[in-house]
């Protein structure tokens, strides 16, 4: 079976910045499940594997327009800490993460991280760590199944025993 829109596939990968700085890997034995067409994972990286089979070994570099988009300077702000609940101020730190209103979408919600704190300012940024990074993928198809009915109802593959989340 090859990976399509509706196919479970289990992945083995290691990613890497395009400088060679680890991101992440699949741990060794412990293949990553995803449903083909959901958003589980970026973009250029399903694009991909679309028509892969299990045992297929792909090397590909992914641009930051595929992958985790392009900074956006208008998300790298400087938010009065009054503007945070009373009880949790005195909590603030760098690399905290809180979701709040996108500050130019309606009804988009997106995950700030606090980078810093500076006088009565916390300094967040909306743009995930990765945005502006070209990103260079390994990748292993260990297997590829058709999703069970749970699955694509849900909209996300489950584990090797069934429910891997809730």
């Amino acid at each position: 079976m090859q990976i399509a829109k509706g196919t479970v596939a289990s992945i083995h990968y290691k990613v890497a910045t395009a400088d060679g700085e680890h991101v992440d890997a699949s741990k060794p034995g412990e293949p990553m499940p995803f449903l083909c067409g959901t958003g589980q994972i970026i973009p250029g990286l399903e694009d991909a594997l679309m028509g892969k089979s299990a045992g297929d070994a792909i090397s590909v570099e992914i641009p930051p327009s595929r992958a985790y988009g392009v900074r956006d300077a208008d998300l790298d702000m400087a938010v009065p800490i009054a503007a945070f609940p009373e009880d949790v101020r005195e909590r603030l730190r760098p690399g905290m993460q809180f979701q709040a209103p996108h500050p130019t979408r309606n009804e988009e919600v997106i995950v700030f991280t606090i980078h810093g704190l500076r006088g009565e300012e916390v300094l967040v940024s909306g743009n995930h760590p990765l945005a502006d990074k070209t990103l260079h993928f390994e990748v292993t198809i260990d297997s590829v199944r058709a999703a069970t009915k749970e699955e694509a109802e849900h909209g996300h593959a489950h584990g090797p025993h069934g429910h891997a989340h809730h």
